[in-house]
C-alpha cells in the first residue's frame, strides 16, 4: 500500500500533538524534528525535507498556531497543505485536445512496462472517457515489441498502427498522426522505444518525434519502486524532452513513497498518473489532495466511490436495492455483493480508502480474502433453492456441500453466520431507507468476518 509507513509515522506524531493543550515551540520543533525523520526514512529526498518542513513551521507560526486552543486541526491542516503543494496541486490535470487528436508521447528506460501502461492508458480513455484509441507501435527496436502492442491492443480493444521494424519511429509516428486526423481518433499514444539507460542516440530521436508530431503530452514513465533512481531519470529525461507528466507504476508496492513526494518538486514534472497493479484497469488519476489525504490518514472517500460507479453496474445496483428493500437478500445477493467489491480492487487498497479506518494487518487481509473465496466455493456447491433459502441447511445437506467443495462443516456453519450477519444489516438498510433515514456502516465489506477485530 503506497505510503503505508509514511501513514503510520504521521499518525503518531499528530496523536501526541492532540494531546497537547497548548502548542510552545519546544514542541513543536520536538514534532519538526519527527516530520524531518519521518520523511527521510520514507526515502524523500533530503532537500524536499527541508524545505517541506521549514514551510510548514514558518506557516504555523505565521498563523499563530501557538495561540490556538486546538493547535493540532491547526498543523494538520498546514502539513495536508503543503502535501498537495509537493505533490502537484492542480499541475496534474491532462491536457485534452478538444477539437482534434490528443497526441500523447509515451517514454522511459527499457524494462519499465511502457508497453502495458500504453494499454492502461488506451483501456482508461476508451472506457472511462468513452474516446476513440489509436496506439502506435514505434518500438522498432525491443524484439517482439510490436508484436507485444498489437496483443496488448486486441485485449483492450483499440486500433493501433503497425508498420513493422524496417520504418524509422520518427516516420511511424507522423503515419500516425495522419492517420489520427483523418480517422477522426480522440487519442493517439506513441509506444516509444527505450534504452538500458538515458543515451544521446535515444533523445536524439525522441526530439525529432516531438517536433514532427507535437505532442500535447510527453508522459514519462517510471517505477515508485526504484526511490531517488526515478527522481534522477525524470531530472534527465525533463531536460533533455521538456516533460509535460509522468506516470508512477508499481505504487502499491511502495511502502515508504519517497520518490512520489520528491519528484515533483525536484523535477519540476507532477504525476498526472498512478498504475496500482498488473491489470489495465489498474491505472487511475493521480490527484494530489486525494493523496494527501491518504498519506495522513483521512481516507479517500472519493476515488472509493468513483471505482464503485466503474465497476458495480446500475443494472445490479437497481437489482441489490431492490431485493433489499423488499427483505429478499439471499446467499446469491452475498456472493454477488463479494464480487463487486473484488472488481473493485485489493481489500487493503480498498480499506486504506475508508476514513478512520484502523490498521489492518496483512494477516487479517489475507483471512478476509481467504474469507471471501470461501463464501464463493461453499455457496457454488449449493442447490439453487438451498442459495435461496438457506433456512433449510440441515445437518445432512451441510455433509453434502461439505463432500463437494472441501470444506468442512464448521467453515459452512461459517458462512452461514456472516450470511445472517450482513442480512440483517441489509434488513435494517431496507426498513431504514423506507423511513428516509440511511444508517451507517452498511455495505458488502461488513460480511467479511476475517477483518474484524
Amino acid at each position: 500500500m503506497p505510503f503505508e509507513n509514511l501513514t503510520d509515522r504521521f499518525k503518531s506524531i499528530f496523536k501526541k500533538l492532540r494531546g497537547q493543550t497548548r502548542l510552545t515551540e519546544g514542541n513543536m520543533d520536538e514534532m519538526m524534528k519527527e516530520i524531518r525523520l519521518a520523511l527521510l526514512d520514507a526515502d524523500v529526498n533530503y532537500k524536499v525535507v527541508k524545505e517541506f518542513t521549514n514551510n510548514v513551521k514558518e506557516k504555523a507560526l505565521h498563523q499563530k498556531v501557538l495561540e490556538t486552543l486546538d493547535p493540532s486541526q491547526m498543523v494538520v491542516k498546514i502539513v495536508h497543505d503543503e502535501l498537495v503543494d509537493l505533490l502537484g496541486s492542480t499541475d496534474s490535470e491532462l491536457h485534452i485536445n478538444k477539437n482534434k487528436p490528443t497526441i500523447i508521447m509515451l517514454v522511459g528506460l527499457q524494462g519499465t512496462g511502457k508497453t502495458t501502461t500504453a494499454g492502461k492508458l488506451s483501456y482508461y480513455f476508451k472506457n472511462k472517457m468513452n474516446k476513440k484509441v489509436l496506439l502506435a507501435a514505434c518500438d522498432t527496436y525491443r524484439p517482439a515489441a510490436i508484436e507485444q502492442l498489437v496483443t496488448v491492443a486486441k485485449q483492450v480493444g483499440v486500433d493501433v498502427l503497425n508498420m513493422g521494424d524496417k520504418v524509422s519511429p520518427v516516420e511511424i509516428a507522423k503515419k500516425a498522426k495522419e492517420k489520427a486526423y483523418n480517422d477522426h481518433y480522440d487519442f493517439l499514444i506513441l509506444d516509444t522505444a527505450g534504452r538500458l539507460q538515458i543515451d544521446d542516440d535515444l533523445m536524439n530521436e525522441l526530439n525529432e518525434m516531438k517536433d514532427a508530431v507535437k505532442p500535447e503530452e510527453i508522459l514519462l514513465l517510471v517505477d515508485a519502486m526504484a526511490g531517488q533512481d526515478a527522481v534522477n531519470v525524470a531530472m534527465a529525461f525533463n531536460e533533455r524532452l521538456s516533460l509535460t507528466g509522468i506516470i508512477m507504476s508499481k505504487l502499491d508496492g511502495d511502502a515508504r513513497g519517497g520518490a512520489a513526494l520528491s519528484i515533483k518538486y525536484m523535477s519540476g514534472v507532477p504525476i498526472k498518473f498512478m498504475g496500482l497493479g498488473e491489470k489495465f484497469t489498474d491505472l487511475d488519476v493521480f490527484h494530489p489532495d486525494r493523496m494527501a489525504d491518504r498519506i495522513l490518514g483521512m481516507g479517500d472517500v472519493m476515488t472509493l466511490v468513483e471505482k464503485a460507479e466503474d465497476n458495480v453496474s446500475e443494472k445490479e445496483m437497481r437489482k441489490t436495492t431492490n431485493k433489499i428493500m423488499a427483505g429478499k437478500f439471499d446467499l446469491n445477493d452475498m456472493v454477488d455483493q463479494l464480487k463487486q467489491v473484488k472488481r473493485m480492487g485489493s481489500f487493503s487498497g480498498l480499506l486504506s480508502m475508508i476514513p478512520g479506518m484502523p490498521k489492518i494487518t496483512k494477516e487479517q487481509i489475507a483471512t478476509a480474502e481467504q474469507s471471501a473465496k470461501n463464501v464463493e466455493v461453499i455457496v457454488s456447491s449449493m442447490t439453487p433453492e438451498e442459495r435461496e433459502h438457506p433456512e433449510i441447511l440441515k445437518y445432512s445437506r451441510k455433509l453434502r456441500i461439505s463432500k463437494g467443495c472441501g470444506k468442512s462443516v464448521a467453515e459452512i456453519n461459517k458462512v452461514l453466520k456472516q450470511y445472517d450477519q450482513m442480512k440483517e444489516q441489509m434488513d435494517q438498510l431496507g426498513k431504514m431507507t423506507k423511513n428516509g433515514k440511511m444508517p451507517s456502516g452498511m455495505g458488502g465489506l461488513s460480511g467479511l468476518g476475517g477483518l474484524r477485530r
